[in-house]
């Protein structure tokens, strides 16, 4: 008998239930001996605390379209990983109980990077892990892709299409506030899709002249409107300046809710256009996985299964140059892939005339 652990970690997305679904088929279709599945709630905190189920192949199928995660997800921050839960239980000491008391032969773990350096601790600590690179931000290190990415530009990209429409008809200026606290990867990808004007990302800094220029550029070409995509973490070039403390005390004392916000009132100071923010917000988590997001989610859930039944544990499935393969925990835990302001979707998006609001 084979006993295997399910846990799905830190922010949902749309294809953690096709993830899991091809890591047990797979187990029960490819392992030469009976499969026990149990599935933690609520993340790392039902490893913690023993809240299991044992479950069924059955339960996961007829899941690979539907979004959010069955097993309920939850956020245990790495960086607290050693400090007590409220009730005094050591986190990690606990979840290595609970493992034992299982005796799991391994443990899945859907999670973004966060999640897998956690997964990183506990294979120091002796547990066999594998990881999954879930995250809607496309930002873990080792992989070209994420499962949950595909879907959120997807919605973006979508929202800034319906955006466009009443914008145009009332002649406005609109930024779009799109989720990216770190990272520009979906900010980037739906401005070119949806056909953005502006786009501002973490990776590049912006400065707002350059960027109500662009606004004006885009309206006096003709169009009734103008759209400026602007992730949650885009900073100007003289907060890039600060250090980091400094930067956090900036963004504290911010009276608007937002960065978008602050851009929306300073374009429509600088342009005299009336100018709106509006936000897909947590839609972008939400909805069905879209087919991109189904086929690399059920990829890197066989790879995982597949690389378990070979004897290999410890690592993190990925995807480079479109072939599917393994890295080392400690090769991927902690790194952030950012965007590269000089990569070639940066370059053809300016190529456009789409500004970022640096030059």
């Amino acid at each position: 008998m084979l006993r295997i652990g399910l846990l799905t970690s830190g922010g949902d997305c749309q294809a953690l239930n096709a993830t899991m679904r091809a890591i047990v088929k797979t187990m029960v279709n490819r392992a030469a001996e009976p499969v026990e599945i149990c599935g933690f709630e609520d993340g790392y905190q039902g490893l913690i605390y023993g809240r299991y189920r044992v479950m069924e192949a059955s339960e996961f199928e007829g899941i690979l379209a539907l979004g959010g995660t069955i097993l309920g997800t939850s956020r245990t921050p790495f960086k607290r990983l050693d400090t007590p839960e409220a009730d005094g239980v050591d986190k990690v000491a606990a979840m290595k109980e609970t493992y034992r008391d299982l005796s799991l032969d391994c443990l899945f773990v859907l999670g973004g990077n966060g999640s897998t350096k956690t997964a990183h601790r506990l294979a120091q600590e002796g547990l066999r892990v594998i990881a999954l690179p879930k995250t809607i931000d496309n930002d873990t290190w080792g992989t070209d892709l994420t499962f949950g990415f595909s879907s959120a530009v997807e919605v973006a990209t979508t929202y800034i299409d319906a955006i466009r429409t009443t914008a145009s008809s009332h002649g406005r200026v609109f930024v779009v506030e799109i989720m990216g606290h770190k990272v520009g990867w979906i900010p980037l990808h739906a401005a070119v899709a949806g056909g953005a004007d502006v786009c501002l990302i973490p990776e590049i800094p912006y400065e707002m002249d350059r960027v109500a220029a662009a606004v004006e550029r885009a309206l006096d070409a003709g169009s009734r409107c103008a759209i400026v995509a602007v992730a949650e973490g885009a900073l100007s070039s003289e907060e890039a300046a600060l250090p980091k403390k400094e930067y956090k005390k900036r963004v504290a004392s911010r009276t608007a809710p937002s960065v978008a916000y602050e851009i929306a009132r300073e374009l429509e100071a600088r342009t005299g256009r009336e100018t709106r923010v509006a936000a897909p917000g947590h839609a972008q988590r939400g909805g069905a996985p879209d087919a991109q997001d189904r086929v690399f989610a059920t990829q890197c859930g066989v790879e995982a299964a597949l690389g378990f039944l070979e004897g290999e544990h410890g690592f993190m499935v990925a995807q480079r140059g479109g072939r599917m393969c393994h890295f080392a925990l400690d090769e991927v835990a902690g790194k952030l892939k950012r965007v590269d302001p000089s990569s070639d979707l940066v370059r053809e998006a300016r190529a456009l005339g789409m500004s970022f609001g640096d030059e």
